[in-house]
């Protein structure tokens, strides 16, 4: 089993940046698929990145790429997302996820983390 600790939300004005990080305990984040979603108000959590397990092979939500870069420190046991260039639709709370499957879908993710919010100010 794994536990997910997110970090590093807040308030950043428009075109800001912002780093999340997501401590893992249990089990290496190398071990898994790991993932960000964010979730919206009266929405389904909706898929923003993920690293693969082997390679670190990365993938990004469309409106994301070129923004947002998912990365992870195996020594640290540490996910990342380095979120430039916020824009205020990016408000949402994020959460980081691990599973064992490579998927968009939050069916595919075992271990969530409590979430952490991100504002966006225009």
């Amino acid at each position: 089993q794994a536990q997910l600790i997110e970090s590093g939300g807040g308030l950043v004005q428009a075109g800001g940046s912002l780093s999340l990080s997501c401590v893992a305990s249990g089990r290496t984040v190398s071990s898994y698929v790991m993932g960000w979603f964010r979730q919206f108000p009266g929405k389904e959590r909706e898929f923003v990145a993920r690293i693969s397990r082997i390679g670190g092979r990365t993938y990004y939500r469309d409106t994301v790429k070129g923004r947002f870069t998912i990365s992870r420190d195996n020594a640290k046991n540490t996910l990342y997302l380095r979120m430039n260039s916020l824009k205020p639709e990016d408000t949402s709370i994020y959460y980081c996820a691990a599973g064992d499957t490579i998927s968009i879908s939050e069916r595919a993710y075992d271990y969530w983390g409590q979430g952490t919010q991100v504002t966006v100010s225009s």
